[in-house]
């Protein structure tokens, strides 16, 4: 096909896919770090608006935010509190996934630099089909907009090594911006200027081994721009990060170093098991990416190692051994720092651009490989085929994109109750707006208490009635609430595989691909909280009559037992303290 009509399709393809992801975003759930991010930006924009005397922004001891830039969060809020924005969350995800469609664009834009529309028209249709990108492009504020900064840097940079002697000017400016934007998400962007002297430093080696060398002069003016483009990028990159302006050296030095090997550790499910994040084995992250990456970009990635002989032409073999180098070398590094990683691999979001880019240039090549006399359109066959799984989906879960699972671990199904699924913890938007509903039905009034497993105050913003807190699942029996909100997020995989969770006093369960990911509750008596208060309190006696009556009405909570033998224990009763122990759900496991 001639580029005229392909150029028109590239670009009808990408503006529909724009309005595609605006327009859905609004179905888009609130996930944990939105909630505090879009709290450290209010932080960020509280520093500034009174002149640095709020200084909440500098000191986060818990969740260690002053150490993450958050440029793209810092910017929205500043938007949302000029244009004075009532819906938050859902500008937020608006501006995301207009994040993720420039991340796109952009490695499209790569695409054509390299080797023409098709190959761009081919990467919009990958990512289009990648349920965990465009996932993530409706709520992450932070991985996303770190991914189109990395992939910006190295498309332009990239172009500023073939300039030549004259190096447009628009070139620079973007090129001092993108990676200006990058460090100022997160401080681990500044190695994109090590790349760049790296990168010059290999080209300038290759020139000499094939005896073409720079000239001096060239040698010093470019090596003089990357220099200036580094300061300046530099600067730019911590005019919105209080915490790097109190010492733009040191203050981003340390942020580095604590995101490189993260304080926080996380319980996380992992091959059926649960690991401590900081105890992953060492290919948790490549694993993480096989099984969660649609087969079908598999497969081009693949056919991108068959054909690469034909891909590494003359002109070429600099631009996909750097792009390769963007790839390769974060992973290892994190394998080899033995970082601390969890959450899949929605950290490492950055380098899927480059592996879309490579896994399209596959399918193109192959495409102009075939001989005319067979068919071309056997491999639209073949790649409509492979792209059934994550398209069917993303139909039957359009609130779940980023839940998806490929068909290596036997989709979301066969990943359940194995790895991670909701770690995000996105469908308590869903289950919040659910239960909203079912009080307004029952019209239930007065003082509720709803807890829930990650902060939900924003979904309920508008029910003054409603009082949400935060709670452990495991300790819910210990707290006072008439109503839960149950992620499976740190539930055991024993439960989740045997069918116990969730519970039998779960009013709604919300499923993904048929597996329940959420569930609301609702306490039918308070037994166990009383009997609680009353061991706490140094009352045995009154505490053992209230857990024999919880126990009449739930007999699967393991605190229940355990907290009903102590009172027993408490009053002489160690015989039967122990025997309690004995039949409780974790004594029979």
């Amino acid at each position: 096909m001639r580029e005229a009509p392909l150029k028109y399709l590239f670009w009808s393809l990408s503006f529909m896919l724009l309005a595609f992801l605006v327009f859905t975003s609004g179905n888009a759930g609130i996930t944990c770090d939105e909630v505090l991010h879009y709290n450290q930006s209010q932080d960020v924009y509280s520093f500034f608006s009174t002149g640095g005397e709020d200084r909440d922004a500098l000191h986060n001891p818990v969740w260690h935010l002053m150490y993450y830039g958050q440029s793209f969060d810092n910017i929205v809020t500043i938007l949302i509190n000029w244009l004075d924005i009532d819906n938050v969350y859902g500008f937020r995800h608006i501006m995301s996934s207009i994040a993720g469609w420039m991340t796109i664009m952009v490695t499209a834009l790569f695409a054509i630099w390299i080797s023409g529309y098709r190959t761009a028209i081919l990467v919009i249709l990958l990512f289009s089909i990648t349920p965990s990108f465009i996932g993530h492009s409706y709520n992450n504020l932070k991985d996303i907009p770190f991914a189109l900064g990395y992939i910006s840097a190295t498309f332009l940079f990239l172009k500023f090594l073939k300039s030549g002697k004259r190096i447009p000017y628009y070139i620079v400016i973007l090129l001092t911006l993108s990676v200006a934007f990058t460090i100022s998400i997160r401080a681990a962007g500044a190695v994109l200027i090590l790349y760049m002297f790296f990168f010059m430093l290999v080209l300038i080696v290759m020139k000499n081994y094939k005896e073409v060398t720079f000239g001096r002069k060239e040698i010093i003016y470019k090596f003089l721009l990357l220099t200036c483009i580094s300061f300046a990028a530099y600067f730019l990159s911590i005019l919105l990060w209080p915490y790097a302006l109190q010492d733009p050296i040191r203050n981003v030095t340390e942020a580095y170093r604590v995101m490189a090997h993260f304080p926080d550790t996380f319980r996380q499910i992992f091959e059926g098991r649960v690991e401590w994040s900081d105890f992953m084995p060492w290919y948790y992250l490549p694993k993480s990416m096989l099984i969660t990456i649609p087969v079908i970009v598999l497969a081009g990635i693949f056919l991108f190692v068959i054909v690469s002989k034909k891909i590494f032409s003359k002109d070429k073999a600099l631009t996909f051994y750097l792009l390769i180098f963007t790839i390769l070398f974060p992973v290892f590094f994190a394998i080899i720092q033995k970082s601390n990683l969890y959450s899949s691999w929605r950290q490492f979001l950055f380098i899927y651009p480059a592996l879309v880019l490579l896994a399209a240039s596959g399918y193109s090549v192959l495409y102009g490989l075939i001989p005319p006399k067979y068919p071309k359109w056997i491999l639209s066959i073949v790649f409509v085929l492979l792209a059934f799984h994550p398209v069917r989906y993303m139909i039957n879960n359009p609130r779940y994109f980023y839940l998806y699972y490929n068909q290596i671990v036997g989709g979301l199904k066969g990943a359940y109750g194995n790895y991670e699924t909701d770690y995000y913890y996105v469908s308590q938007t869903e289950a919040s707006e659910w239960l909203i509903d079912y009080l307004e039905k029952k019209k239930i009034t007065g003082r509720v208490k709803v807890n829930a497993t990650y902060s939900v105050s924003w979904q309920f913003r508008n029910h003054p009635d409603i009082e949400t807190s935060y709670f452990r699942y495991e300790e819910s029996s210990q707290t006072d609430w008439d109503y839960a909100i149950v992620t499976n997020r740190y539930i055991s995989p024993f439960k989740l595989r045997n069918g116990s969770w969730p519970p039998a006093n779960a009013i709604k369960v919300i499923y993904a691909d048929k597996v329940p990911i959420c569930a609301v509750l609702e306490r039918k008596s308070k037994d166990d909280y009383y009997g609680f208060i009353s061991l706490s309190e140094g009352r045995y006696a009154e505490s053992v009559k209230f857990y024999e009556k919880a126990l009449i009405s739930d007999g699967s909570d393991e605190m229940i037992f355990y907290n009903f033998a102590a009172a027993l224990y408490n009053i002489g009763e160690k015989q039967k303290a122990d025997s309690i122990l004995k039949v409780s759900p974790e004594g029979k496991s």
